[in-house]
């Protein structure tokens, strides 16, 4: 009697999570575990949305120049962007300002630019050549450039520039 009772009993307790399997219907929607974060997807921005690399800025700079458009200039200077030229130290007002001053450029162009990647910081060399009038007439510059730009709030500014006049 005892063998019957134990056979029973085991074929009760192997049948129970078929029977429960059988008439539960659809599964339950999963509890998020707290504190564990869940990986969001990231839409992938359009290409004209993205940045523009540094070195194509630097040909913005030259189009500012002969446009006289400081809001360009203020877009893309950092707020303590510093600039140094020959022998002077200006401000990012300073800059801006003497865009609109008494030289003219009528025509600039980068040449020989090389990027130096530093991550989140680029640092571009090259020669900037501008020709253009003012107070003494015609003239026609070539500087030798250092420009740091640094990524900021998912967009590139300058934050340091230094210009030297390659003399004639």
């Amino acid at each position: 009697m005892r063998y019957p009772s134990t056979a029973f009993l085991l074929l009760s307790l192997c049948s129970a999570p078929l029977w429960g399997q059988s008439t539960r219907g659809a599964p339950p929607t999963p509890t998020p575990v707290p504190g564990v974060p869940r990986p969001v997807p990231r839409a992938t921005a359009p290409a004209q949305a993205r940045p523009l690399p540094p070195i194509k800025l630097e040909d913005e700079w030259t189009t500012a120049l002969i446009k006289r458009d400081t809001r360009t200039f203020d877009r893309l200077l950092a707020p303590n962007f510093v600039y140094t030229e020959d022998a002077s130290v200006m401000s990012r007002s300073d800059v801006i300002k003497s865009v609109t001053g008494s030289d003219r450029v009528e025509w600039a162009r980068n040449e020989g630019m090389r990027t130096h990647d530093f991550g989140d910081v680029h640092v571009i060399t090259g020669v900037l050549h501008l020709r253009g009038k003012g107070k003494q007439g015609s003239f026609d510059r070539r500087y030798q450039f250092t420009d740091t730009w640094q990524r900021r709030n998912d967009r590139w500014q300058i934050i340091a520039a230094q210009d030297y006049l390659i003399p004639k």
